[in-house]
């Protein structure tokens, strides 16, 4: 009995997430224009509770967008501008000596930073060194700070979106790949269609009211979260999943010619966690009650595209990761496994 009603509240859960997710959709609306790609994979990034990468030139709305969306779920938003001269400090926070006048005892007292928000956007997060870019793992990771011998837990939820800059890369540090892969997806946000620019044109450069609905609470948030977990995923399933992340790496017996030659280093075990539970959002976003082969396959790209190296044949034949994981999903059939591919298993079958 008590199985039966965990699983009630979850199909309530999800009808109230698709619910929500079409009214975020309107209200985003009354402010971005386009887009609509990088809405979706926010969305499905927010209800996993994975992080983001957000890739584009200056310009293209992703401060709005985040910021936007913050408002709309109701969830507290910081954006910290991340420069050479930032200082770990300046994002986790710090302690101060603070004394007692009536006493005289001075004692720390912890200051927070601006990581403690429910979202947060770490601006052009390449133009800052390792050092402080790594401030945002230990975050990302167990959701809390350490400050001197004291562990300081961040809201809930918690959400990371990192821009960067694809061009003037002059002064700036590459995130390392170890860091790169605690982000479920990389997104790009690409510059909007002729009739859109028309629009972002005409409703920016006039007086118009956009204020914006608050449609989830961060309690919410969280019951959504939980619910996206404990959405099914069929073994046939999280095979695909398998087997794409897998045939990204070259030493992988039965990885296709392309990736051989055109990659260095493939995904690890956190790309297969990121397009299985990709999946389950989209799927519940959608209003469904399990994981298909197309959640998946529609998550790959911006899960894979990060976590895969590519090498001098790739530059030099014009292959960049996308187009290398474009291939791939080609490769891949759906209804295969690695199994199903083995010469002895189709003899056994044939036999």
């Amino acid at each position: 009995m008590p199985e039966d009603t965990h699983g009630s509240s979850d199909l309530a859960a999800i009808r109230d997430l698709k619910s929500g997710y079409d009214r975020i959709r309107a209200e985003l609306g009354k402010v971005i224009v386009g887009q609509d790609v990088v809405v979706d994979q926010l969305m499905v990034c927010l209800f996993a509770g994975g992080h983001v990468i957000l890739e584009g030139v200056p310009g293209l709305a992703k401060t709005l967008m985040i910021s936007t969306l913050a408002r709309c779920l109701d969830l507290s938003f910081h954006r910290i501008q991340f420069t050479p001269d930032l200082m770990p400090s300046d994002i986790t926070g710090t302690e101060v000596i603070q004394e007692d006048r009536a006493s005289g005892v001075r004692s720390f007292r912890f200051l927070p930073g601006p990581i403690f928000a429910n979202v947060i956007l770490a601006d052009e997060i390449n133009r800052t060194p390792p050092k402080t870019q790594a401030a945002l793992l230990e975050a990302m990771q167990e959701r809390h700070v350490t400050a001197g011998d004291k562990v300081h837990d961040l809201p809930a939820p918690f959400f990371v979106l990192a821009t960067q800059n694809p061009i003037e890369q002059e002064g700036t540090y590459p995130l390392p790949e170890a860091q790169q892969d605690r982000f479920m997806f990389k997104v790009f946000v690409r510059y909007p269609t002729y009739e859109e620019e028309y629009r972002i044109a005409e409703t920016t450069t006039v007086v118009r009211d956009s204020a914006i609905d608050r449609i989830f609470s961060g309690e919410q948030i969280m019951r959504f979260q939980q619910a996206v977990r404990r959405i099914p995923a069929a073994p046939e399933v999280i095979r695909h999943a398998l087997d794409l992340a897998r045939m990204t790496r070259p030493d992988e017996t039965g990885a296709p010619e392309i990736i051989r030659r055109m990659v260095t280093w493939g995904a690890g075990p956190r790309a297969v966690q990121a397009m299985l539970l990709g999946g389950k959002a989209r799927a519940a976003l959608h209003g469904r009650h399990h994981v298909s082969f197309e959640d998946v396959r529609r998550c790959a790209p911006p899960v894979l595209r990060h976590r895969i190296v590519t090498n001098f044949s790739a530059a030099a034949e014009g292959y960049t990761p996308d187009r290398v994981v474009d291939e791939l999903l080609n490769l891949v059939d759906p209804h295969e496994t690695v199994v199903t591919r083995d010469a002895g298993y189709n003899e056994l079958l044939s036999s």
